[in-house]
């Protein structure tokens, strides 16, 4: 079943949604050649519980780290290691967090250092898929039409727009109904209500839609090895501009 949020609700998922904002903005500045992922976990960790909350992630299904570290070909789900972060890399970290049982859950793609002009586009794209999907985000349209707008964008680019992986509903708990793919038809799917809130969240690849995993059970790549991008913001449907939660 899908929540429509009372308004006391959504202010409570108005805190967590900043603080998993902030978090990020915080660990953008900490992204440079040389430090682990690991130690780009730590960081998150440490500023997340600083301010009152919980990283949502941490022991999420069995998952060992508080925030999803991909590097390059690492669609999500990158498990935190010593991986060294490497002149030229892409890294998509995604974040939850829990804060007075209320959830928020954001995700971004950032260079580090010089990165070349393919990976760029591919981070710009990204974040452009999420501001064509919610333009159709309001009260009284459908699921599809947000899918199907994020899928245009990203295919008249030529990239692929990962299926296996998807969006979700949010509140309370991290993934609640509906699933929110990065693909579809318009005119389908379930109906958008005010009060609804959800992760909208394009996972698209430089190659193939295709991916695959390894054998941590977690970490899933692009099948080709080709670049992958993340964008990811919890949002509230309205009548009307949706509000972003996480920016």
């Amino acid at each position: 079943m899908i929540t429509v949020k009372k308004p006391s609700e959504i202010n409570k998922m108005r805190v967590a949604g900043k603080l998993t904002g902030d978090a990020l903005k915080f660990i953008e500045e900490k992204i440079k050649p040389g430090v682990t992922t690991a130690e780009v976990n730590a960081a998150i960790q440490e500023f997340i519980v600083a301010h009152d909350a919980k990283p949502s992630f941490l022991h999420y299904r069995g998952y060992p780290a508080s925030a999803c570290v991909s590097v390059n070909d690492v669609v999500v789900h990158g498990i935190p290691s010593g991986y060294v972060l490497q002149e030229g890399d892409i890294v998509s970290i995604d974040v939850g967090v829990v804060k007075d049982g209320w959830q928020g859950d954001a995700a971004r793609t950032f260079a580090v250092g010089k990165i070349s002009d393919g990976a760029q586009k591919l981070i710009d794209v990204t974040r452009e898929c999420f501001f064509e999907g919610i333009k159709h985000a309001r009260d009284g349209k459908r699921l599809g039409d947000l899918s199907s707008a994020i899928q245009r964008h990203a295919e008249s680019h030529g990239y692929g727009v990962v299926r296996e992986m998807v969006g979700h509903g949010i509140g309370r708990d991290m993934h609640e109904e509906p699933n929110v793919p990065n693909f579809g038809k318009e005119g389908t799917g379930v109906l958008l209500k005010s009060g609804y809130t959800i992760a909208v969240e394009p996972m698209i690849n430089a190659g193939t839609f295709k991916i695959k995993f390894d054998p941590d059970g977690w970490t899933t790549r692009t099948a080709d090895g080709s670049l992958s991008a993340h964008y990811e913001n919890t949002i509230l449907v309205r009548d009307g501009e949706p509000e972003i939660l996480t920016l």
